[in-house]
């Protein structure tokens, strides 16, 4: 058997740029990537917390008067803090939503926020129940909207 050598030749030399290619990349890439800053892992401070978000809307169902920033901050008193004395933020909003007649509510609301410790995520929920269930009752509301997000926080 004889060898073609014009045969051989052509794939001798593919091979050999192949080779010689991928020999040198990992020194090209090392290249290319030296020349630019290599970013900071951020820090991660703080424990494992909960991070639950309360939607109180304002405007009565039944066309009553809209709760007032007295009757709701007397609520958080009575009704919150007890529950949450280590600590909470209340906010200013303006939202909407659909209620269950299908028309969209635009009204002055309040988010109330909470941060407790993961481990005790069991425990807080039913008095995050309440106080949404108090609410509701209190001021003739459809709902209070409630979001948990998992977070860490650093005091």
């Amino acid at each position: 058997m004889t060898m073609d050598i014009t045969r051989i030749r052509p794939r001798l030399a593919a091979a050999t740029a192949t080779a010689l290619l991928f020999a040198g990349a990992p020194v090209a890439y090392a290249t290319l990537t030296e020349d630019k800053p290599r970013e900071a892992v951020p820090t991660v401070r703080g424990a494992a917390y909960v991070e639950t978000r309360l939607f109180f809307g304002t405007e009565r169902p039944d066309g009553g008067p809209a709760v007032t920033d007295g009757q709701f901050m007397g609520f958080v008193d009575r009704k919150v803090t007890p529950a949450f004395p280590d600590g909470l933020t209340v906010q200013d909003g303006r939202g909407q939503w659909r209620d269950r007649n299908g028309t969209i509510e635009r009204e002055r609301s309040y988010e109330l926020i909470l941060l407790y410790p993961a481990g005790q995520a069991r425990a807080a929920d039913p008095g995050i129940e309440r106080i949404r269930d108090a609410y509701e009752e209190e001021f003739g509301q459809e709902s209070v909207a409630r979001l948990d997000e998992p977070t860490r926080a650093d005091f």
